[in-house]
C-alpha cells in the first residue's frame, strides 16, 4: 500500500529535520544543516532493512519503493532551487563557488571513470558463459 511508503517517508523527514536543526543549533547556525540528507539516508537504510528482513507485504514494499523513488528527486529539486536563489542573492562568491564545483565535477568524470576499469556489457558476458557451457 502506498500509504506505508508515505508514512515511512514522513517519519524519516521528521527525524532528519530534527537532526539537521539540532546540528545547526550546535554549530550556532539558525538553519537546518543536512536534514534532507539525513532523511534520505534513513529512508534508504530503513526501507532496505525492512525489505531484507521480509517484514512487509508486497503492497507495502511497492509503496515504500514508490515513495523512495519519488522522494529523492522532489526534495533535491526543492533544495536546489533554494540554493540557487540564495547563491544569486548572496553575492558573486557563492555563484563562483557553485560554478567552480560544477566545472570540477565535469572535469573529474573521465579520471574517476578510468579508475573503475573497463566492463563488458551484460549481454556479452552472458553469451560468453553460455558458449563456454556448451
Amino acid at each position: 500500500m502506498v500509504i506505508y511508503g508515505l508514512a515511512l517517508m514522513g517519519g524519516c523527514m521528521i527525524v532528519g529535520s530534527f537532526i539537521g536543526r539540532s546540528l545547526g543549533w550546535l554549530l550556532g547556525i539558525n538553519a537546518d544543516v543536512g536534514g534532507v540528507g539525513f532523511a534520505m539516508l534513513f529512508l534508504v537504510v530503513v526501507g532496505q532493512r525492512l525489505m531484507d528482513k521480509d517484514q512487509l507485504s508486497k503492497a507495502a514494499q511497492s509503496g515504500i519503493a514508490f515513495w523512495s523513488a519519488m522522494y529523492i528527486p522532489v526534495v533535491i529539486a526543492m533544495c536546489g532551487t533554494q540554493n540557487v536563489v540564495a547563491a544569486l542573492t548572496g553575492g558573486p562568491l557563492a555563484f563562483i563557488a557553485g560554478l567552480g564545483t560544477v566545472v570540477a565535477g565535469f572535469l573529474l568524470i573521465k579520471p574517476i571513470s578510468a579508475l573503475g576499469g573497463k566492463s563488458e556489457p551484460v549481454d556479452s558476458a552472458a553469451n560468453k558463459q553460455k558458449g563456454a557451457a556448451e
